[in-house]
């Protein structure tokens, strides 16, 4: 028998990794669920990924849809793009 009720879709953004952060996380694009704000997020991220990636995090620019994110408290919709810059090097 077919169930007739949808599947459940997961609210979620996408994280992307550039440089020195998609070597520390492995990957070079993720996602995660929405509605918890930058810190929860990156807190999560790190827990997950491990030392190599926290301490990119902590060093690291976050764009929010293309926009330097300047509230790290406030829940992320779904939808939402989150890029990680880690600091780059050169001149």
């Amino acid at each position: 028998m077919i169930d007739p009720t949808p599947p459940t879709t997961t609210a979620t953004l996408t994280i992307r990794y550039f440089a020195g952060a998609r070597a520390a996380a492995g990957r070079s694009e993720e996602t995660v669920p929405a509605g918890r704000s930058l810190d929860d997020i990156a807190a999560d991220l790190a827990e997950s990924h491990g030392e190599r990636l926290a301490s990119v995090l902590k060093v690291a620019s976050f764009l929010v849809d293309g926009v330097t994110c300047h509230d790290r408290h406030t829940p992320l919709p779904a939808g939402t793009t989150i890029d990680v810059l880690p600091p780059f090097a050169g001149g």
